[in-house]
């Protein structure tokens, strides 16, 4: 038995020194770790008025502050320099060393053209948020004819000397190219995944060094993901987020080390598939696995990466070939006797700790992660209902549309703690699902969803790829980018046992060859389900058939889901954005439901949502509570899943949320809407083969 912790502790962080955090400002060392509306033109322009006016940039001589914006949430306040996402940015592979580069850069905006570092930069800005947002502290938008131009300087720690020094990007909005010491290190096209670049040979000598990045986002185009961002914000579109909106961060790695993971549970077999691939110099090394429960080691496997590399091959590599490095892969199966399952009510985690190690050895890397055990797939009830049994279970889906967007931070939650509480905010009203909204989150928001327990319906961002009516691609480009993005985001969130499914595309928003596509999303990922279309159209492939206005047949090889439904809120004076709208709200006059987009539609000038008062709250309470109680009370009949409110929290002046855009007011009782949910929960269970 290994000596179990007070607290909550991950094992490997018990068995390792304390995890040192080279901070990018002060230069110090800290320990840490944490585990249909048209588009309204007029809040357009508006939006850009202030953006222009309120928001003069800052300069180094004037010093920094974020930006006033329409709101801002009680987490702005906590936001400086020297603590922007202080946080470890990938939970699920962590090393002991690391060297956050948040915080103060230096920025320039300059002709789309102008490919040449600046000669000078005329204010600075806060990373990791992006140039629109006022945590930047510029609040600017940036038009598809300017360019976004990033610079900080950095020192390594002298620890570090004879390692690679890895340089590492969460996201960047959209197109963006790298200069270290003023030599180009390479670029990358995308706004939702995470790229990587080994800058060991591009450092000069000394130990400090200058980073340059440059970002343009057209925001629209071809084969430019970019979910809900737009240029002209309003209705159901949202303000664009530019260039660096993730954490940017440096590792040292030995010569030979732990690229990348992929854990899959298999509960049946008893077994966790363990892939890991290597770089290394080449030779073959051994692998070591321990897996902990709360301290207590469950099991330790042992195996050998790169037995391919036989003497001969190894001749012809390096001796012919002169490679000094090599890309290894090998997969462990690994015995979890007992086995503890992840689910929503029970969100159990495994601590993962992987050594490589060489041939007499001795440990040459590191890692840490975590796994949840769990099965996802499509099965039947005991009435004939088709469901998705988790973990041999059939569940119902009670859940809420999630668009993930902030006030102060835009695309980018102020801190870690405000990334959590949504979810949290999710679990108090009894929802066990979120349909997270053609926007993929920084790793984070996905290890609170491991650790709270929340499933997650994740969709993958569009963009201008296809023609949905035709059911042809854009362009071949287009459809390679979003091949290319789409491929690497399920790569990066494999091993999450929150996400149960991914939403290939949402409505006929770019969507294009949605049979081949689905095909080829499951492909990638044959643990998950795979959901061809949020709403429509339905070509009846994948595992799921979901509406938004509503699918009333059952079906014998998909669940059945609403994706996108309820749409009546409150509006919430002081905590909300100007010319707010609703699909529907409370009537005051009546005591019942009000269409307030007709009247919206009809004068958006004089139109103003009804505030929240009691009465309101608790109408809003009881019919949240209904819209769930008959869903899951007539499920067992008409053989639906999953029905989703749309939506979670207020986005910009679209009031449709549970929760104002500040999530400062709660617009109904969580607590009644979780209970009407409990007592309304059917008993299901699964048919026997």
């Amino acid at each position: 038995m290994l000596s179990i912790p007070a607290f909550r502790k991950p094992f490997w962080l018990s068995h390792c020194s304390t995890i040192k955090v080279a901070s990018a400002t002060a230069g110090g060392q800290v320990a840490h770790w944490q585990g249909g509306v048209p588009p309204h033109h007029r809040i357009a322009l508006v939006w850009a008025f202030l953006c222009a006016v309120v928001a003069m940039p800052a300069s180094a001589a004037d010093g920094w502050k974020p930006q006033q914006g329409l709101l801002m949430t009680r987490w702005s306040k906590d936001v400086t320099p020297d603590h922007a996402w202080s946080e470890y940015p990938r939970p699920q592979m962590t090393r002991e060393r690391w060297q956050n580069l948040n915080g103060l850069w230096d920025y320039q905006i300059s002709d789309r053209n102008d490919l040449s570092i600046p000669g000078t930069f005329t204010g600075k800005i806060l990373v990791p948020f992006c140039i629109e947002s006022p945590l930047s502290g510029v609040m600017k938008p940036l038009p598809p004819d300017q360019r976004l131009w990033y610079k900080r300087n950095f020192t390594t720690p002298p620890g570090w000397k004879g390692e690679n020094i890895l340089l590492h990007f969460g996201a960047v909005d959209w197109e963006s190219a790298i200069f270290i010491d003023g030599h180009r290190l390479g670029t990358h096209r995308g706004g939702y995944d995470g790229f990587s670049f080994d800058i060991t040979k591009k450092l000069n000598d000394g130990d400090s060094h200058t980073i340059v990045l440059t970002a343009w986002d057209p925001t629209e185009g071809e084969g430019v993901l970019r979910g809900k961002q737009n240029l002209h914000p309003g209705g159901c579109s949202y303000t664009a987020a530019s260039g660096i909106w993730q954490t940017v961060w440096l590792e040292p790695v030995p010569a030979s080390s732990i690229e990348r993971m992929q854990a899959v549970p298999d509960l049946e077999k008893g077994i966790l598939k363990l892939s890991i691939i290597a770089r290394v110099t080449p030779r073959p090394l051994k692998i070591e696995v321990t897996v902990a429960d709360h301290g207590r080691k469950v099991t330790t496997v042992s195996g050998t990466i790169g037995e391919e590399l036989t003497p001969d091959n190894l001749k012809n590599l390096v001796d012919f070939f002169k490679a000094r490095s090599a890309e290894i892969s090998t997969e462990l199966t690994i015995p979890i006797p007992d086995i503890k399952t992840w689910s929503p009510d029970s969100p159990f985690l495994y601590d993962l700790i992987v050594h490589l190690k060489d041939p007499a050895g001795n440990d040459l890397d590191t890692v840490a992660s975590y796994v949840g055990m769990r099965s996802v797939k499509i099965g039947h009830d005991a009435d004939g209902n088709t469901r998705l049994l988790l973990n041999g279970q059939p569940i119902m889906l009670p859940g809420a549309l999630d668009q993930g967007y902030w006030p102060d931070g835009v695309y980018l939650a102020p801190s870690d703690e405000a990334l959590r509480f949504d979810i949290e905010w999710a679990k108090k009203l009894g929802l066990n699902t979120l349909r997270k909204h053609v926007k993929i989150e920084p790793q984070r928001w996905y290890y609170w969803a491991d650790r709270l327990g929340i499933l997650v319906f994740q969709d993958l961002p569009t963009g201008d790829c296809g023609d949905p009516w035709t059911d042809v691609e854009s362009s071949p480009a287009a459809a390679d980018q979003w091949r290319a993005e789409t491929a690497h985001i399920i790569e990066e969130k494999i091993s999450h046992p929150s996400i149960v499914c991914w939403d290939v595309f949402n409505e006929a928003f770019g969507g294009f060859s949605y049979a081949r596509n689905t095909s080829w999303v499951k492909s990638l990922d044959p643990s998950r389900l795979v959901n061809e279309s949020s709403g429509f159209p339905f070509h009846g492939t994948g595992d799921v058939a979901d509406g938004h206005g509503g699918i009333d047949f059952k079906d014998t090889k998909r669940i059945t889901i609403i994706s996108e439904s309820g749409t009546a809120s409150l509006g919430c004076a002081g905590h909300s954005w100007p010319h707010a709208w609703s699909y529907g709200a409370y009537d005051p006059k009546t005591g019942q439901e009000m269409d307030f987009l007709a009247t919206y539609n009809k004068n958006r000038d004089t139109a103003v949502l009804p505030d929240i008062t009691p009465e309101s709250s608790l109408w809003l309470t009881r019919k949240v509570g209904d819209f769930f109680g008959q869903f899951l009370r007539e499920a067992p009949k008409n053989g639906r899943s999953g029905l989703f409110y749309c939506q979670l929290v207020d986005v910009e002046t679209e009031c449709n949320g549970l929760i104002s855009y500040d999530r400062e007011v709660p617009k109904v009782d969580a607590h009644q809407v979780a209970e009407a949910i409990r007592t309304s929960m059917p008993k299901l269970i699964a048919r026997t083969p």
